[in-house]
């Protein structure tokens, strides 16, 4: 499948990450996050990391409410902004509830998304 805004934004707001993934991501993909830790990594590589980080995710919060705006595209890019209210079931934020937005901004080559760069103010 050749990925667009409109596909990423569909499964996400469908809660299908790794249906995104599967479909939409170039094997080689690097995900950068705004920040990391020894468990999870600022830069990830390849479709075997991102689709394990987004497994993660999916165990390890429960997900009260998830909204999904955009695309917005410019040129091999487009940004999708998520809103999200869930509480986690691990680490320091274990059983507490949180609310937060974040940017993804997407590069596509060749029909897949090659890089995906998360922007957004975590509590804590």
């Amino acid at each position: 499948m050749m990925c667009s805004g409109e596909d990423l934004a569909e499964l996400c707001l469908q809660r299908e990450n790794l249906q995104a993934v599967d479909e939409l991501y170039s094997p080689d993909v690097v995900s950068i996050e705004t920040r990391g830790d020894d468990h999870m990594p600022k830069r990830m590589e390849g479709i075997e990391a991102i689709r394990g980080k987004n497994q993660w995710w999916v165990d390890n919060h429960e997900t009260h409410q998830w909204e999904v705006n955009g695309p917005w595209p410019k040129d091999d890019q487009f940004i999708v902004t998520m809103k999200v209210d869930v509480t986690s079931k691990v680490g320091p934020f274990a059983g507490k509830r949180m609310q937060f937005e974040e940017a993804g901004l997407y590069t596509v080559r060749d029909g897949k998304i090659v890089q995906e760069e998360f922007f957004y103010h975590f509590p804590g």
